[in-house]
């Protein structure tokens, strides 16, 4: 496995270089909304510390991670009007992983709704905007 990349898209977010929708931060993690929506309120959230992926993350950013993971998805639940949701979570390029910082993504779901590839072009800012507010009202 190679090694944690500082300069990744995500580590450059949280140092302020990359503009993101935030959803909730505290002092170890950071949810914001993803730009290549699979639905609508499909969010993100990451550690502040820098980990690859799950399998080289320290266990107790893993439980920092998880129970941010488990307050935003039942904001992005409420928020979006959904009945459940996905938490998708990957681990190096052959597994789908492709922004090497740790990262679990939130998808709100509706009975019947369809999940969008994670490509092609981003979403509109302001429906990124509004989604943010509408999960983070939840909270």
């Amino acid at each position: 496995m190679t090694a944690y990349d500082p300069n990744n898209i995500f580590a450059k977010i949280l140092k302020g270089e990359i503009p993101s929708h935030k959803v909730y931060e505290d002092e170890h993690t950071y949810a914001f909304m993803d730009v290549m929506p699979m639905v609508d309120g499909h969010c993100l959230v990451i550690p502040k510390q820098g980990s690859r992926n799950l399998l080289d993350a320290d266990p107790a950013v893993l439980a920092g991670v998880i129970a941010t993971v488990q307050k935003v998805a039942k904001a992005a639940i409420k928020g979006m009007g959904a009945e459940g949701c996905q938490i998708r979570q990957f681990n190096e390029a052959p597994a789908g992983q492709t922004v090497f910082h740790l990262h679990f993504h939130i998808l709100p779901l509706r009975t019947g709704d369809s999940v969008k590839p994670h490509v092609g072009g981003m979403a509109d800012n302001a429906v990124l905007a509004r989604h943010a507010e509408l999960i983070r009202a939840a909270l």
